[in-house]
């Protein structure tokens, strides 16, 4: 073969491979935009949901509905099943007609006490003395009832003074720490935090009883909470405490007598 012919050959078998690899782009080109545009199932928003929301209150309250959109117009972590966020909760708004993706979701502890957050349910923090709340010995998801001591002036103007249990079974949604108030982390003059979950009616008693209480017969504020048992949980009857109940509590007729007369 001379140089010229085997110039010619070479040159041919390289058009040749030139026009394969166009034709096997071209070819490979319209199979990626046809798969582009291939229409896929999704689950977009049926209603604004809001942030906190969980995937099963998703699935069961209709919050979801089913379109097609195509592949490429997919969200990351799109779904297409509510079984893929049935354990999971909502950590952004997502609104009406949104793609719904895994991305908006987390597990419960990524919301923290929104999580616990259902209905009437609000969290109320307060700061108090350390004895007062438990703290060291209080632990999230502890049950508390609140005890305290109110003044009621009299026609004479004396005061006189009531305790009783006013809210049962709050629950704990961040209890405070032993060391907070040396540390000063969440401390305020030596006082610490704890977080409350209350409805909302019970909120304007807790405000009543916290703005109103008296301070002056106690150095911890004239309230406090109380532990409640883990298991065999019981309530006695509502009772209201004064000087007169305390004094002839358990007292005979003629001791009460004594006690009212002054003698």
């Amino acid at each position: 073969m001379t140089y010229q012919l085997r110039n010619v050959v070479i040159a041919v078998v390289l058009g040749l491979l030139a026009a394969v690899l166009t034709i096997a782009y071209v070819t490979s080109y319209r199979k990626n935009v046809q798969h582009g545009q291939q229409q896929v199932g999704v689950l977009v928003a049926a209603t604004d949901i809001p942030a906190g929301t969980s995937g099963a209150a998703i699935a069961g309250g209709h919050m979801l509905k089913r379109t097609t959109v195509p592949r490429t117009a997919l969200v990351p972590g799109a779904i297409s099943s509510p079984t893929q966020i049935s354990h999971l909760v909502s950590t952004d708004t997502i609104m009406a007609g949104e793609q719904v993706s895994t991305r908006r979701f987390g597990n419960s502890t990524e919301l923290g006490v929104r999580a616990q957050l259902k209905g009437t349910m609000r969290a109320v923090q307060l700061s108090a003395d350390p004895n007062q709340v438990l703290a060291g010995t209080l632990r999230s998801g502890d049950h508390v009832d609140l005890v305290a001591n109110m003044s009621v002036g009299n026609s004479n103007g004396i005061p006189q003074h009531f305790d009783r249990i006013f809210l049962r079974n709050l629950l704990v949604l961040r209890a405070p720490n032993a060391g907070d108030a040396k540390a000063g982390s969440v401390a305020v003059n030596n006082k610490v935090s704890v977080m409350l979950a209350v409805t909302d009616s019970q909120s304007t008693k807790l405000m009543f009883i916290l703005r109103n209480s008296d301070a002056n017969t106690s150095a911890d504020g004239g309230w406090a909470l109380e532990l409640r048992p883990v298991t065999n949980v019981a309530d006695s009857p509502e009772n209201v405490e004064s000087l007169n109940t305390v004094l002839t509590d358990g007292l005979s007729a003629s001791e009460r007598s004594r006690v009212s007369e002054g003698h």
